[in-house]
């Protein structure tokens, strides 16, 4: 298996976006603000557009209402983005650790 370095930005964009889920109410603007910067400037990097393009709309409305509910549908949004770019799964593992993966995440 060879390695893909879009993959592995997808998935540190992945784990950003998450992040900032798990941490909703408990995070301040301007720090809230910076990381969607992070998060649009990567994404931009390696032409992740949609998700860039996201990020870049949410900080225009953090800009205008703070936080607010409307922060959790947008990265719920970039994480479907992202989840879009993603290769197939039988692209990414070998034909044999397919099933047993698939399985893991059923249990």
């Amino acid at each position: 298996m060879r390695h893909d370095p879009k993959l592995a930005i997808l998935a540190d964009l992945l784990r950003r976006v998450d992040g900032l889920a798990a941490q909703r109410g408990h995070v301040s603007v301007p720090r809230l603000h910076d990381e969607v910067d992070q998060i649009r400037h990567i994404a931009r990097a390696f032409r992740v557009d949609s998700v860039g393009d996201l990020a870049a709309t949410l900080q225009s409305v953090l800009s205008l209402d703070g936080l607010d509910s409307v922060v959790l549908s947008y990265l719920d949004r970039m994480r479907d983005a992202i989840a879009d770019e993603l290769p197939p799964l039988d692209n990414i593992l070998p034909p044999a650790a397919a099933p047993a993966i698939v399985h893991r995440l059923h249990a």
